[in-house]
């Protein structure tokens, strides 16, 4: 492949990070300074995690390339070192054009700011002149729905208007390479219709995509080729459909109930972390309630207001349910220590088949988002009364609870 016809040409790319541990746990100034005075020798233990090791990849323009990979695979650092957030450890990454990115919730936006200012803003930090976005501004509101809300600050927007508010910016400024991380989900599923199909427009005008998502539906809709990570390495490059398909079969079957996360290597601020989790059960019928259970640790000082989201999904990635716990309460400051959460999910009802658990932390931004966290199986128990027929779990991944009542018609017409 000539380099003329190249987008972004990568090779040798290594990132690596340094990780501190430390075997006690100071919350206040005091704390860490009698610590010191008292242990004026000790150090932090240090290892070094290589988020990405030795990969090569050739995009070519105008190519909608799918990032998949299994939660600190490596695919938000590739595009952080894309997008010149994170520079390399090592290795070459060659860029044939501009490029914009929508990595996180609230990337590149001032929550002081109105909706009007950082468009300008975002758009400055993008590379874009004043005249460029004067004349894409009112397709840009006009796609986000914001236009009520255009001249209030965003730290009053809801966390589906800020993403809304950050996509169209990206997608609409004339960048020539498009960056865009999972963390559309938050948006609800309209919206993120309105996004792939963007996405499908900006690659058919010749520009450039990389789209990283576990919603492997979606990978199949929009993207030719598709790159699996695992560990920081390039595992599998080819089709997209083959690729999703492959990385579906070797993917384990077995139920994870419990587990613990370190604090590094996730996306978010990492002020907040998701440090342990569990499921009540590693097997359910259709209609029996679930229990999530996590917790979360304080990494860094602050007291920003914060609400979760749990997330879960089917086998092919696709969010069969979404609880944002703002809909039963406004949110939580962040703990002194720790805070254990519970969550139980009495609908909907889910059909046969195995699921994933997503947790989000969230406040003006994303602070932590632990994928495929836990996994667990629905039983093909029939939840109604007179089961006749299978069918009911092929066509769908909800079940509905309902009732059916007869009525009689006289010969009049009129409704016994």
């Amino acid at each position: 492949m000539s380099s003329s016809d190249l987008a972004i040409s990568v090779r040798g790319l290594s990132k690596s990070y340094t990780i501190r541990h430390q075997e006690e746990h100071h919350v206040t100034l005091a704390e860490q300074l009698l610590h010191r005075a008292r242990h004026p020798f000790s150090s932090q233990e240090r290892e070094t995690f290589w988020a990405l090791s030795d990969v090569d990849l050739e995009v070519r323009q105008g190519e909608v390339l799918g990032l998949i990979g299994r939660n600190g695979a490596g695919k938000s650092t590739l595009l952080k070192v894309l997008s010149r957030i994170t520079p390399p450890t090592k290795g070459e990454v060659r860029l044939y054009g501009r490029v914009g990115s929508l990595l996180e919730v609230g990337t590149g936006f001032h929550p002081e700011l109105t909706g009007r200012e950082n468009v300008y803003l975002n758009g400055a930090i993008l590379g874009m002149r004043t005249k460029e976005i004067d004349r894409r501004f009112d397709e840009i509101v006009a796609f986000a729905g914001v236009e009520k809300f255009l001249d209030t600050p965003v730290k009053r927007f809801s966390s589906g208007m800020y993403v809304r508010l950050a996509f169209a910016v990206a997608a609409h400024l004339d960048t020539e390479i498009l960056l865009v991380d999972e963390v559309l989900a938050v948006g609800d599923a309209d919206f993120q219709r309105k996004c792939l199909g963007k996405m499908e427009a900006v690659a058919s005008t010749g520009r450039t995509v990389l789209f990283v998502s576990h919603q492997l539906a979606s990978i199949r809709q929009i993207c030719e080729t598709a790159v699996e990570l695992d560990k920081g390495m390039i595992r599998r490059v080819g089709d997209a459909r083959d690729v999703v398909d492959e990385y579906l079969s070797a993917d384990g079957t077995e139920s994870i109930t419990e587990r613990s996360f370190a604090s590094a290597g996730r996306p978010g601020t990492g002020d907040l972390r998701v440090r342990h989790a569990q499921l009540d059960a590693p097997t359910y019928r259709p209609d029996q309630e679930k229990r999530v259970t996590f917790r979360i640790e304080r990494q860094a000082l602050g007291a920003a207001r914060f609400y979760f989201v749990v997330v879960l999904r089917s086998r092919d990635g696709t969010a069969v349910s979404f609880c944002d716990s703002r809909l039963t309460d406004p949110g939580w400051y962040d703990p002194a220590d720790a805070l254990g959460i519970e969550l139980v999910v009495t609908h909907p009802w889910l059909t046969v088949g195995q699921y994933s658990v997503d947790i989000m932390l969230l406040s003006y931004g994303l602070l932590d988002l632990v994928e495929g966290a836990l996994r667990f199986d629905v039983s093909d128990v029939s939840p109604y009364p007179n089961p006749e027929t299978d069918d009911v779990h092929r066509h769908a991944h909800v079940l509905p609870s309902f009732t059916v009542k007869r009525r009689r018609h006289r010969h009049d017409g009129v409704t016994a």
